[in-house]
């Protein structure tokens, strides 16, 4: 187990990720957040700036020289394309920040600070349902803000909520650069929260959806309940079954397009770390979740789909996985269809390392997992729920258990172990156990299917057949590179679409490639 960081180390981490967030705001955002710690005003072309100092006399216009000093008059005017609504750094405002109006393509509506203070600009939820809400907007870009929502803790809220009801297809919303944090909401995972980001589409008379919401070098930590959070009622399908209510989320299925979750660290989440629910070809890439499933009793996952086609998942950092009631890094849920997880670093999760999880009804279907690496993640390392998990490829991924040894190598929690529906193919992965016991099989299936792959160290017994493997010492580094002279190198079985390179970038072969996450040659 790693040792538990003092107060100084979490602060002078806390202070290092807010400086890597406003470094990747200003890197990422499509262009300059106007009236971020601007001095000047745009031109009246652009549209117009408003500014709110809410410790400002009341009274005021709205100018620069004559701000705002209420949430109150921040709401209670309509915003259009390329105005500014600007906080003055270094300054407080509670309540719900609730903006009307929206931006266009070419002019969106930007929400952000203005001044020079070391502080950011504050908005304190004060214990409302929403400390932000953008209700049936688009083209906003909401940036640089400092997020909380503490008072009366337990009850629902949300740091940011986006929501839609009855809208139709809303475009171009920018989260980024955000500091997010001490929102102390309930346990219960719902289309109204509680979360640090909370996505929601609502409404039962005309479909609606989100198309190219990006959420975008975010800082969020110190949440009850989840990080980010999507749900939607238009999400009705066969492939879903009944593993949600028909009744509560009655509307056929239209995903949200266009998603991006990138660049993100989050902290410290009493449960779930980025949750995905209806859409079609999101990518979640290039987060940090570190420490999630830490104050909650229900079921929680560090990144996961559920009713989503064409997801890719890679290049994230998951850890800190607090229980064993899920509690793994990744998780192809109910509905999930042609999820891929590629170049993700899982360690130390008490849960495990991967969750495929169809229930009542519900199919997973196409799911790939390949050249991921994962470091003493216990308990099990693949946990199987008992609905069809269909076409699931785990391939080239290298596991090292040091600390933690998993009980499982694969759990399956079907009742009928004869079942034919589980089809799991576990090919060209390493892995390594430096500890006594585990690696167990619990109720394989027929269709659970190994070859090629090396197991070192597990026990003789708990192995499965696997045609083409090894269990000699593939003599793997704690960088997960392989040492020259390893038997993996060159022994693994060709794969047809394995992406093109493995973990550390390295382009693949035409021919046969090493076992596990990495293609380089031997370190000398």
């Amino acid at each position: 187990m790693r040792p538990e960081a003092g107060p100084a180390v979490r602060a002078t981490a806390r202070a290092r990720a807010l400086t890597a967030v406003l470094a990747l705001s200003a890197a990422l955002a499509p262009g300059p957040v106007p009236g971020a710690h601007a001095a000047g005003r745009p031109s009246a072309s652009a549209g117009h700036a408003f500014h709110v100092d809410c410790a400002a006399p009341a009274g005021g216009d709205g100018s620069r020289a004559r701000p705002w000093s209420t949430l109150a008059q921040a709401n209670a005017h309509p915003y259009g394309p390329g105005d500014r609504l600007l906080f003055r750094r270094g300054s407080t405002c509670a309540g719900t920040l609730a903006p009307r109006g929206a931006g266009s393509a070419t002019a969106p509506f930007t929400i952000a600070d203005y001044g020079s203070a070391a502080a950011r600009a504050r908005l304190d939820g004060a214990g409302a349902h929403d400390t932000v809400l953008l209700a049936d907007t688009q083209y906003v870009r909401l940036a640089a803000l400092e997020i909380v929502n503490a008072a009366r803790p337990g009850t629902e809220r949300n740091g940011v909520r986006l929501r839609l009801t009855d809208y139709g297809t809303a475009r171009g919303l920018v989260l980024s650069g955000l500091y997010v944090h001490d929102v102390r909401g309930g346990d219960a995972k719902t289309l109204t929260g509680s979360s640090g980001i909370h996505v929601a589409v609502e409404g039962t008379a005309r479909p609606s959806r989100y198309d190219g919401l990006e959420i975008a070098g975010n800082l969020i930590e110190d949440v009850d309940r989840e990080g980010v959070y999507f749900k939607s009622t238009w999400s009705r399908r066969d492939l879903v079954g009944n593993q949600q209510d028909p009744h509560t989320y009655p509307g056929a299925w239209t995903p949200s397009t266009g998603v991006r979750v990138h660049h993100n660290t989050l902290r410290s989440l009493a449960g779930d770390g980025i949750k995905l629910d209806t859409t079609a070809g999101a990518v979640v890439e290039h987060n940090r979740v570190d420490g999630f499933q830490l104050r909650s009793p229900s079921a929680n996952a560090g990144i996961w789909t559920f009713n989503t086609d064409d997801t890719l998942v890679q290049h994230n950092e998951v850890s800190g996985g607090g229980s064993t009631h899920d509690g793994m890094s990744f998780d192809a849920d109910g509905a999930s269809r042609n999820t891929v997880f590629q170049y993700n670093h899982s360690h130390h999760n008490k849960g495990g390392f991967l969750l495929l999880c169809p229930y009542s009804g519900a199919k997973t279907v196409g799911t790939t997992v390949r050249y991921n690496v994962s470091r003493d993640d216990g308990a099990r390392l693949i946990q199987n729920c008992a609905g069809p998990i269909l076409d699931t490829r785990i391939y080239n991924n290298s596991f090292l258990n040091t600390d933690r040894i998993p009980a499982y190598l694969v759990q399956d929690d079907t009742a009928a172990p004869a079942r034919t529906d589980h089809q799991l193919t576990v090919r060209n992965n390493i892995f390594v156990s430096r500890g006594p016991g585990g690696y167990a099989l619990k109720n394989p299936t027929p269709d659970l299917r190994f070859d090629h792959n090396v197991f070192h160290g597990p026990p003789p017994e708990h192995l499965p057949a696997n045609p083409g493997g090894t269990t000699a010492d593939p003599r793997l580094r704690d960088d997960f590179r392989l040492t020259a002279g390893s038997p993996a190198l060159a022994a693994g079985q060709h794969i047809a679409g394995n992406g093109g390179r493995d973990y550390f970038g390295t382009p693949l072969p035409a021919g046969a490639p090493a076992i596990g996450a990495y293609e380089g040659p031997g370190i000398r």
